[in-house]
């Protein structure tokens, strides 16, 4: 069974929300909690990574165990990544690749994989002990976006 309207886009992750706690503005949550289930991937002439975008709400995603699709290499089991609202972001470069060329057929994705997202529309702030004195943060996170292709092309639109 094809999820959501999935058949030609990537899920947003709203449709795997566990639990939610509505913020006062409809349509908008003071926290999402969202799991990715193992699932199937069967979406034609698209790709099938979670795409490029930035939010209106903060996402902090982690990884429990397994690999994440979007950064395999990158984002290990124990790891978690803040991206607050409007700060773009997007699977890595390796990934991005292999999206780009792979002949598409159903695939399974999220086997012996567990990732959570707490999404939340209000403004997260990293404490100084996580930012300073944990020593894993990684600065060069930004990084795997680097060498990515520039693609758009204004005049073509």
């Amino acid at each position: 069974m094809v999820i959501n309207a999935t058949s030609f886009d990537h899920a947003d992750p709203s449709i795997f929300t566990v639990l939610t706690c509505p913020g006062a503005v409809e349509g908008t949550a003071l926290c999402d909690f969202v799991i990715f289930p193992p699932r199937w991937a069967v979406q034609d002439h698209t790709f099938r990574p979670p795409y490029y975008h930035r939010n209106c709400m903060s996402e902090f995603m982690g990884l429990i165990y397994g690999n994440y699709e979007a950064k395999e290499d990158e984002f290990l089991p124990g790891g978690a990544s803040l991206h607050s609202m409007m700060t773009p972001h997007g699977p890595d470069v390796k990934c991005f690749n292999t999206a780009s060329t792979e002949t598409l057929k159903p695939v399974r994705v999220a086997d012996n994989t567990q990732a959570f997202m707490f999404e939340s529309s209000l403004s997260l702030k990293t404490t100084r002990w996580a930012q300073e004195v944990c020593q894993k943060l990684d600065d060069s996170y930004w990084k795997c976006w680097q060498t990515l292709p520039k693609r758009f092309n204004p005049n073509e639109i």
